[in-house]
């Protein structure tokens, strides 16, 4: 896929700032508006990015459930996936389709599970908006059927009714 000149300038611009070192340079760079300090998808140290947009960023889980666990961030502090829009959410999406196809290169999994824990009854440990991309392997759970529906065991089994 051909990059749009505007892609170009800003990975260049993005190569620039993230040379920066000072935490607040990076903090501001990664969320613009007024953040708490103890955000980390704000403060990520440069190098944990493996790709970015103009909207967001890549990284590896840093607590993964499996190998090639990946993590798509907005730029932008928000808590919601429900309070980004729609240019935000487009790329986002790229970013999760372009971070699929280097892992399909990378780690060879037989499917994935793609999820957003969103608000603190849903499991978000991480007030900052992000997406998990789970590769999948074969056996590496002994009966994957169901696959999310186990965030609630007592309903997860739907089949054996």
């Amino acid at each position: 896929m051909a990059r749009s000149a505007e892609a170009i300038q800003f990975q260049i611009r993005a190569d620039q700032y993230l040379r920066w070192s000072k935490p607040y340079v990076r903090m501001l760079f990664y969320c613009p508006e007024v953040v708490p300090m103890t955000c980390p998808f704000c403060q990520l140290p440069p190098e944990r990015i493996v790709f970015a947009n103009l909207h967001g960023m890549v990284i590896r889980d840093g607590f993964p459930v499996s190998p090639g666990h990946t993590l798509i961030i907005p730029r932008r502090h928000v808590g919601s996936f429900f309070e980004i829009d729609s240019p935000e959410r487009d790329a986002l999406m790229a970013l999760l389709e372009e971070a699929k196809r280097r892992l399909d290169k990378e780690f060879k999994p037989d499917g994935y599970n793609i999820g957003i824990n969103d608000g603190a009854p849903a499991g978000q440990t991480v007030p900052h908006l992000h997406i998990h991309l789970i590769p999948r392997y074969t056996g590496d759970r002994g009966d994957p059927r169901g696959g999310v529906r186990w965030i609630i065991p007592e309903k997860a089994d739907y089949w054996s009714e």
